[in-house]
């Protein structure tokens, strides 16, 4: 399969404690290293998103953070 440039695809195994293992090349490409968190956002109809924590650190901190002085 040809993928566009700047686009991937990976597949992860799910294990019995329903733990998944990400692959070396998206860990690598991402900087995820161990002891990272990431946030997984589901959605019901599109499936679900994991990505690192970090990302949504500033949106999360203008919408529910902040001094109101």
């Amino acid at each position: 399969m040809n993928m566009p440039a700047g686009k991937y695809a990976w597949t992860a195994t799910v294990g019995e404690k329903g733990q998944i293992v990400i692959p070396k090349q998206a860990r690598e490409l991402f900087g995820i290293r161990p002891g990272d968190t990431l946030l997984l956002l589901g959605d019901e109809k599109r499936g679900i998103a994991i990505v690192q924590k970090e990302s949504f650190t500033a949106l999360y901190e203008a919408v529910f953070g902040g001094d109101e002085s």
